[in-house]
């Protein structure tokens, strides 16, 4: 990609991703239209197919955006993202611009305006989360997208400020009173300037939101510090986050608590960018561009230094030149802005990244379908195949020989029934081990776990008796954890020797039991923990009731975090649960289904009420129908495994 390309190539980035997406679930559709077409599916699979195309549908793209005040962060996403309006959308002044956490998106069942949550819901322990189910709590600011006038006012609402006492500014964790470098300052009259917002969401219909895009404008360490949710949700979970650092300033202590406590953490660099901005203030005529580049060099190399992290990692731009530059189509101020490679990486980094997560989810989902659909197939095949050697072996040979056959395939179909005891019986105790499989990781375990944390802080009013509540909060949770893994292994033993049974004594073929690990869950708790940790480890040992309420509130929003975690593993498992179950229950109904065909093709013949070839002709032209299936699915399958390919996104921008 050129360096003089610069939004062009992210929109055609971002369209292809948006190609790619729209074709699988074209693919996905046309799959689950053939299996109801061919009468292959069931209800479970046909809820299943729904699941992953509900989740393509819903699919999004989230950015975060990380500065402290007067670093350009917001002129900076209005140059990646909305220089296509040929106007500033989020404002841009020097100063404190966005005071509060601020998400860009679209959802078409809004009208375009801006929801805003007061700053006064700090002063409770209640999540952002939880306000978003609640509408009525938040005030809402109408705009028109056809006047910029409207729009310009309605942004400005988002910059609002008020004045509280020292007391109040305090309790919204908005003051410290032993670090004046952390928070907002006292004026003469003794009063705090704090944000009128804890949160802004904008709901405006631009063509990268509407196809998914979330960009989060987050501000610094003020913000961070007490919104929890920015912690341990936002930021964790974004495909990529971009901090931004300003050239005139250079990188603060600040900047370096934000970078190493909130973005850098335990060393996940993926999709974490760093921008250098403000470089046009290097601009100077009476110096060479070789000597401004020398320089911008030398700070670039500073800043990586200081942030422990490679070179490579820093961008330098010029946010409000390049802005400039599109808006009015100058090609040499765009290149000299170097905006075009930071959005190369950033496309580079938020796109691939969430293509291989949209990628791998589906694969293993469709994978297992696909792979059921085909062992029906063939089981079908070699049914019909075994009816066809049988019929075939009876040309020529007297009456006592077909009823001989007759006899042994009703005796096949009664060893069969009796078997099919021993899978009821199996189904049984089946659901006993899911039933306890659950009791260690259903929500409702998880609520009482929660409950008995919360109610432990409240009696402990110090660090050491809330510190023993979550550490035993996280063990017990972890315990439940590691019971249900054993459960899961004892289910996988359990079915694994079923297979094997059905398979020796009845010839039914079966796919490999999908593995199910508890690991990835068990990290993302040993990570809330850990953050937990190392903000707990800012407060005291005397909690003041300022802190304690702070306090408080991470928890609600860790515990919102962990009941997020156990709603994924509780859909997960269930569904590991249907993939081990299903296709047994399918072979087993596919296998039954043949016995009873083949007897009744052999009575048929014995009666003489069918002729020999006209049975054997039949068989012949259903084994055609099969092949044909077989080699339909074969094409869907080919054509939903090539567009899952990595390459799949270059192709659809191509």
């Amino acid at each position: 990609m050129s360096s003089n390309r610069s939004t062009p190539t992210l929109v055609n980035d971002f369209e292809a991703y948006s190609q790619w997406r729209t074709e699988l679930s074209r693919r996905i559709a046309d799959y689950r239209q053939w299996l109801a077409r061919e009468d292959l599916t069931d209800s479970q699979r046909d809820l299943r197919l729904q699941q992953v195309l509900d989740r393509l549908a819903e699919d999004k793209l989230h950015v975060a955006f990380v500065a402290e005040f007067s670093r350009g962060k917001s002129e900076l996403i209005n140059a990646i993202f909305l220089s296509d309006l040929k106007q500033r959308l989020l404002p841009s002044t020097a100063g404190r611009t966005t005071m509060c956490p601020t998400e860009l998106l679209y959802d078409p069942a809004k009208p375009p305006m801006i929801e805003l949550l007061p700053i006064d819901t700090r002063g409770g322990s209640a999540t952002i989360a939880e306000y978003k189910t609640y509408p009525d709590e938040w005030v809402q600011v109408a705009m028109d997208t056809s006047s910029p006038d409207s729009v310009a006012e309605a942004m400005r609402e988002v910059c609002r400020t008020k004045q509280v006492d020292v007391a109040e500014a305090i309790r919204y964790g908005l003051y410290d009173p032993e670090d004046q470098n952390v928070g907002y300052g006292i004026d003469d009259n003794g009063m705090v300037t704090i944000p009128a917002w804890r949160h802004a969401i904008i709901n405006f219909p631009h063509p990268f939101l509407e196809k998914g895009l979330v960009v989060y404008d987050t501000p610094g360490l003020n913000a961070i510090g007490v919104e929890p949710e920015l912690t341990f949700n936002l930021l964790p979970n974004a495909h990529a986050v971009l901090f931004v650092l300003a050239a005139d300033t250079g990188v603060t202590k600040s900047d370096i608590e934000v970078w190493r406590n909130h973005i850098h953490a335990r060393g996940n660099n993926r999709g974490r960018l760093v921008a250098l901005n403000k470089i046009d203030g290097q601009w100077d005529a009476l110096k060479t561009e070789e000597q401004i580049d020398a320089e911008i060099e030398g700070q670039a190399r500073s800043c990586a230094e200081l942030l422990g992290i490679g070179r490579e990692q820093i961008y330098p731009v010029s946010a409000q030149k390049g802005l400039l530059a599109k808006i009015n189509g100058d090609q040499e101020l765009l290149r000299r802005s170097r905006l075009a490679d930071l959005e190369r990486a950033l496309s580079e980094e938020l796109i691939s990244s969430k293509q291989a997560i949209v990628r791998d989810q589906t694969e293993a989902e469709l994978g297992d379908l696909l792979e059921n659909s085909l062992s029906v197939l063939e089981a079908r095949r070699r049914g019909v195949d075994e009816q066809l050697t049988e019929l075939r072996g009876l040309q020529g040979k007297n009456q006592d020989v077909v009823e001989h056959i007759m006899t042994k395939i009703a005796a096949d179909k009664t060893a069969f029934e009796r078997g099919l005891q021993q899978f009821q019986a199996l189904r049984s105790v089946y659901s006993q081990q899911s039933i306890k499989l659950f009791s260690e990781i259903g929500m409702d375990v998880l609520r009482g776990e929660v409950r008995t944390a919360r109610e432990a802080m409240v009696q402990s009013r110090f660090t050491k008796g809330i510190r023993e509540a979550m550490t035993g909060f996280f063990q017990r949770v972890d315990a439940h954890m590691e019971h249900a893994g054993f459960q899961i292994e004892e289910i996988d033993k359990m079915m694994a020797a079923m297979y094997q049974k059905l398979n020796q004594e009845h010839g039914i073929h079966l796919n490999a039991i999908p593995a199910f690990s508890m690991l990835r869950y068990r990290k993302e708790m040993q990570r809330l923990e850990a953050t937990y940790d190392e903000h707990f480890n800012t407060f005291y040992n005397l909690l003041t009731t300022e802190q304690y309420t702070l306090t408080t509130r991470f928890f609600e929003t860790l515990a919102s975090r962990v009941v997020q975690v156990f709603e994924i593993l509780n859909k997960d498992v269930e569904n590991w649960l249907k993939m081990v179950m299903s296709p047994m229950e399918g072979q087993v109904r596919e296998h039954q289904m043949q016995l009873r065909r083949r007897l009744e093709s052999v009575k048929r013949i014995h009666k003489a009420a069918d002729t020999l070839e006209d049975r054997i002709e039949e068989l012949e032209q259903m084994r055609k129908e099969v092949e044909r299936q077989i080699r339909e699915l074969a094409a869907l399958s080919n054509a939903i495994h090539a567009t899952l390919t990595p390459d799949a996104t270059l192709r659809a921008a191509a």
